[in-house]
């Protein structure tokens, strides 16, 4: 009897032990685990100058993936809406380091610490427009990460994506992305550069 007491005795207080060191020790539970953020913790703003809808199109797939906040570049004077005008255009404002003025400035780019910006490429480079946009006295990009992107037809991608780097100089950065397809898989990039999660 007084064994068959002891071991009762024995199992009640073994097994609260038990029980509190499963519920401490034991990882997250497939449901927990799912609640974890896929978007890395960053303030993310996407820039982007499209013509002909390819860039936008991008920077709204890279919107779609991160929750970044957009923020189209729109020249106070508009570029011609046909193909061999606006090329002209663009050349001459390339040839002459034109910067063409911008209609509208983000608000608080402070508040943002991750940058991409985006463009087609335009005679060999960035559009002037770009230029513009990061040049200007209205924005501070030092000590942010800027992700440069572009949509290109031929080539002249890392040329595009290396003038954006030029432009930022006291940035960081991360690897950037140049496409022909304005539908193109941004996430496997997007996880590479670890914006958002790997899981």
């Amino acid at each position: 009897m007084k064994n068959l007491l002891l071991a009762l005795l024995m199992l009640l207080v073994v097994f609260p032990i038990s029980a509190c060191a499963d519920k401490n020790d034991n990882p997250l539970t497939e449901e927990e685990e799912q609640e974890t953020p896929e978007v890395t913790d960053r303030k993310i703003l996407i820039v982007y100058f499209s013509w002909g809808g390819s860039t936008k199109q991008v920077a709204e797939n890279i919107a779609n993936h991160t929750g970044g906040t957009l923020f189209r570049i729109e020249t106070v004077t508009p570029y011609p809406t046909e193909y061999i005008p606006c090329t002209e255009v663009a050349r001459a404002e390339r040839d002459n380091g034109i910067r063409p003025e911008l209609k509208t400035i983000v608000d608080n780019l402070d508040q943002y610490d991750t940058i991409f910006v985006g463009c087609p490429v335009w005679w060999h480079t960035a559009p002037m427009a770009v230029w513009s946009f990061l040049e200007s006295d209205n924005y501070d990009f030092s000590g942010k990460t800027i992700i440069p992107f572009c949509t290109y037809e031929a080539t002249f991608r890392d040329e595009t994506l290396a003038n954006i780097v030029e432009l930022t100089p006291d940035s960081k950065h991360l690897k950037g992305f140049g496409t022909t397809n304005k539908n193109a898989d941004v996430e496997s990039w997007l996880k590479e550069i670890s914006i958002i999660s790997n899981k």
